[in-house]
């Protein structure tokens, strides 16, 4: 393979969800150097354009999770640099991370994903919190989920049985966003399916199990607590509902327009469909991350398809205004 040069990781930042971010940067540094790679792992801050400007990297590779990470605003950023990188460009990014206008754009391609209302904090302050709780929980039925419109590691989301609950989850998730998603709570099996694209088109991995301990939702600790949770790769089920997960996860990377790589989130219903929650742009890499452990399952090594990645976006043309310049 020809040399990369130096790829820069992108990781840590101001998001609830830095410390995710420095772990997945850390095991994704540790993996490159592992195959001779050279790689740099920078944390976001103040000194970070400077540093861009005075030392250019032949490639970036963003791990940076939740607002500015995956919102498109540092791949904006990169792409005002000139630099290439790793991942998604932003206007995907954008659709990708607001939950609600990705739930409306896989539907709108066929995939089947739960029944949801999207509101901002002012409606529940303007028009009176309990008529408008109770209305929602007249149209969708209970349980349901409350969660920030956009965000992830599962901070500000809850689970709520009866109407009674509603209120302090909606106080939880404004914690984290202005806006929120309140969606039925399907009941089933919990899956990851991760996509990776090296160059010969969008492949998807093999799907995750996720199965928290008992008693357990899948919250933050769950996520990122070795032995927290339990996980199958592949998941335990019957072959044709993998084969729709699989496609799910490949037709909502396509119809997001991602790229590189993606993580499909999704609750496989009694009846054996895949239901979409949400897509990552940034999938964590840590240990517990279900992105690494899906490639580890289908045989392929976190290194060597992080550096395929790296090498990929190193030989693509930037965009610059619209344009491909080389």
């Amino acid at each position: 393979m020809t040399d990369l040069g130096r790829v820069l990781i992108l990781a840590g930042g101001l998001s609830p969800e830095r410390e995710v971010s420095l772990r997945s940067g850390g095991r994704l540094r540790d993996a490159l150097v592992s195959i001779g790679v050279d790689v740099e792992l920078a944390d976001v801050d103040a000194d970070t354009l400077p540093a861009l400007a005075a030392e250019r990297p032949a490639v970036v590779f963003p791990v940076l999770h939740g607002t500015s990470g995956e919102d498109g605003t540092i791949r904006e950023v990169l792409d005002l640099y000139d630099l290439p990188y790793v991942g998604a460009v932003p206007a995907a990014c954008r659709v990708a991370f607001d939950k609600a206008t990705a739930k409306a754009a896989v539907a709108d391609r066929g995939i089947a994903t739960p029944a949801s209302v999207t509101l901002p904090r002012e409606a529940f302050h303007d028009l009176g919190a309990a008529a408008l709780i109770e209305r929602i929980v007249a149209r969708l039925g209970l349980p349901l989920v409350v969660k920030p419109r956009a965000g992830g590691s599962s901070f500000g989301v809850s689970r709520v049985e009866g109407a009674g609950e509603v209120a302090e989850a909606l106080m939880a998730c404004f914690g984290y966003h202005d806006c929120a998603l309140v969606e039925q709570a399907v009941a089933g099996v919990e899956i990851a399916v991760g996509v990776v694209d090296t160059g010969d088109g969008p492949v998807a991995l093999p799907a995750v199990e996720i199965e928290p301990g008992a008693g357990r939702a899948y919250d933050y600790a769950a996520r990122y607590t070795a032995g927290a949770t339990n996980f199958y790769t592949p998941a335990r089920l019957a072959p044709a509902v993998l084969d729709a997960a699989a496609r799910t996860a490949l037709l909502a990377h396509q119809a997001l327009g991602l790229r590189d790589l993606s993580r499909t989130d999704m609750i496989v219903d009694a009846a054996g469909t895949p239901q979409f929650l949400e897509v990552n742009v940034a999938p964590g890499m840590t240990e517990t991350s279900t992105w690494p452990l899906a490639l580890a399952a289908a045989g392929l090594d976190l290194a060597v398809v992080c550096r395929d990645l790296a090498a990929r976006a190193h030989s693509r043309p930037t965009v610059v205004n619209g344009a491909a310049s080389a």
